[in-house]
């Protein structure tokens, strides 16, 4: 991930040097990195909506081509043209953007490994809000913080609608893992984490609500 953890780095750093606070840079950083990747996440998003609006028809087709597969597979495949369905259009985007997230994870995890600059490895032990180190675990309210905004995010206004009994359960279980994880992360990680959650909960409202008035005035 070093060529993607590097890259980064720089920016982290260069906007330590303008911001000269690391919980803020921390804020900063995670709301550029977001908007580089929104039209990948907006995509993403509107695949799983198109996904979901056309199950119940798949349903039909499933159940009246049951005993003819290759009539099966020919009448989804059309069902999907029809409706700009991309299979795998939901996937592809989060694919793209797991190197970068893993990068990020690596960056936010141990900073100075990417940044040799040694002013800023005193940086990286800064405090911030309740905070007193942003390099050593918040223990309580930045793991809940991101629990919950990491179930709002997968469950609240705006997320994708979700019909596998499997996902639903996972987005049950996944808050509870990142509030554990969370013990044990960096702050400034975890920092990261409930941001770009916020970030996520305001992207998917704002596109829920557009995507509802365009419906509106079409």
């Amino acid at each position: 991930m070093n060529f993607i953890a590097g890259p980064l780095g720089v920016l982290l750093k260069f906007l330590y040097d303008v911001v000269n606070n690391y919980g803020i840079t921390i804020i900063i950083f995670t709301i550029l990195i977001k908007l580089v990747l929104l039209p990948l996440t907006i995509q993403q998003l509107k695949q799983t909506k198109l996904m979901t609006a056309v199950q119940p028809k798949i349903k039909e087709i499933q159940e009246k081509y049951k005993n003819d597969k290759e009539k099966l597979n020919i009448k989804t495949m059309e069902l999907y043209k029809e409706h700009k369905v991309n299979p795998v259009g939901g996937c592809l985007p989060l694919l793209i953007q797991l190197p970068v997230i893993f990068g990020l994870f690596a960056v936010l995890q141990e900073p100075t490994k990417y940044i040799a600059d040694p002013r800023f490895a005193e940086a990286v032990n800064e405090g911030f809000l309740w905070i007193s180190n942003l390099s050593e675990p918040d223990k309580i309210i930045l793991p809940i913080l991101a629990a919950i905004t990491t179930y709002l995010s997968m469950n609240g206004p705006g997320a994708p609608p979700v019909q596998n009994q499997t996902m639903k359960t996972m987005n049950m279980i996944f808050p509870i893992m990142i509030l554990w994880w969370g013990r044990s992360f960096p702050a400034g990680l975890t920092l990261y984490w409930v941001v770009g959650n916020v970030f996520q909960m305001g992207q998917q409202y704002f596109i829920t609500k557009v995507g509802k008035t365009k419906e509106e005035l079409s």
